[in-house]
């Protein structure tokens, strides 16, 4: 049990000294961030979407940003279009489950929003559906992945594809980036003057 639990913390520990040897990753994460930044300046939103322990992502970055991560401040428009189970199970009833997503970017997206699609894999139907139904109205697309990118490789405009096959490590990344890119466009809102003062 204790060789279990040290050979997990090894790997996580290896997984992250690969992301931070990165460059071209790291690259990315800057300007996946400035995009959101540039975003919230011109009055856009954020829209996540995921499946199972991504979809838990997808909640926990809408709580940083609505909320706060480190900074007190106002909160900053993002929604989890996993969040609502009457819209989910509405459209899964009426349609497949393969637009969930799809359908909420129709209602709730608009050009100059970004879209983050979260999937370990890189091949989640209904996360790929999104993602093609966001570029259609000019928002920006971010695919969050494994180290492949499946599918959602050539169609983000933005790839993190963390360097990992392995789903627990993908998902521990996956949170890792979240929380950086939260740090980021708080950063960058304040630098820009985003907020002239501190909300509590």
């Amino acid at each position: 049990m204790r060789n279990y639990i040290k050979e997990n913390i090894q790997e996580s520990i290896m997984t992250k000294e690969k992301l931070l040897r990165d460059e071209m990753l790291i690259g990315t994460i800057e300007q996946v961030a400035q995009v959101c930044i540039s975003a919230y300046q011109s009055g856009n939103k954020i829209l996540i979407c995921g499946n199972g322990g991504s979809a838990s992502d997808a909640l926990h970055m809408v709580g940083e940003l609505v909320g706060r991560y480190q900074m007190e401040r106002r909160g900053i428009a993002a929604v989890a279009l996993n969040a609502n189970p009457t819209v989910m199970t509405a459209i899964s009833n009426d349609y497949t489950f393969e637009n969930i997503f799809s359908k909420q970017v129709t209602a709730l997206g608009k050009e100059g929003d970004v879209l983050f699609g979260i999937s370990t894999s890189g091949n989640s139907a209904n996360v790929i559906n999104a993602l093609e139904e966001a570029k259609k109205r000019n928002i920006y697309t971010i695919g969050m992945t494994g180290s492949t990118g499946g599918k959602i490789k050539s169609i983000a405009d933005y790839l993190l594809n963390v360097p990992s096959e392995n789903t627990p490590r993908i998902q521990e990344m996956h949170i890792l980036l979240i929380h950086t890119l939260c740090g980021l466009i708080e950063r960058g809102l304040q630098e820009q003057g985003f907020w002239a003062e501190a909300f509590e």
